[in-house]
């Protein structure tokens, strides 16, 4: 009887570890497109490029908080964003100047390959991300980033958002728990 349970026991962990590591493939590649993620690069690594990439970030969440708030879906954030893409040019161009500045920013949407980031709880694997790039001056400095949809950094609504443990889900999947 502890042979038969135990080899229910194996066959279920590899059953388990298989469908774990499938849906993982999975929630990876949809995860890369459920995202519309924000860089801020600043001009170089320069302390001074470093303080202002802050100051326009702060800037630039203010400017673009009640706009990302009525974004319903990924689709929906980027078509506004990208209608206020002006608008953010503006005000990063306007804390570069009034910090004594001369370059300018460029303010983009488009696809790019990001490495692996960690935000609070939440893991974003690397991946092609649609994102709003913000490059200062060069861009060629570190980056300060977030993710506007889903309202990570933009909403007060952040508390709501939730994020499922794929592995909690499959076994309560498995062991017939919803």
């Amino acid at each position: 009887m502890k042979k038969i349970l135990a080899g229910l026991f194996i066959i279920v962990v590899v059953a388990v570890t298989v469908v774990f590591v499938t849906k993982m493939g999975n929630a990876t590649a949809a995860a890369d497109t459920d995202y519309l993620r924000i860089h801020v690069r600043a001009n170089s690594n320069e302390q001074i490029d470093q303080s202002v990439k802050y100051l326009v970030k702060d800037e630039v969440v203010k400017f673009i908080t009640p706009y990302a708030a009525q974004c319903v879906d990924k689709d929906a954030a980027i078509k506004v964003i990208s209608g206020i893409l002006d608008g953010i040019e503006e005000v990063c161009d306007r804390v570069l100047r009034q910090n004594g500045f001369t370059y300018t920013s460029r303010a983009s949407v488009r696809a790019e390959e990001f490495p692996t980031r960690v935000y609070g709880d939440l893991t974003l694997e690397s991946g092609i991300y649609d994102a709003l790039i913000i490059e200062l001056g060069s861009g060629s400095g570190d980056n300060w980033w977030c993710v506007i949809y889903p309202p990570l950094c933009f909403t007060s609504a952040t508390a709501d958002v939730q994020y499922r443990s794929a592995i909690y889900d499959i076994i309560n999947k498995f062991f017939g728990k919803k």
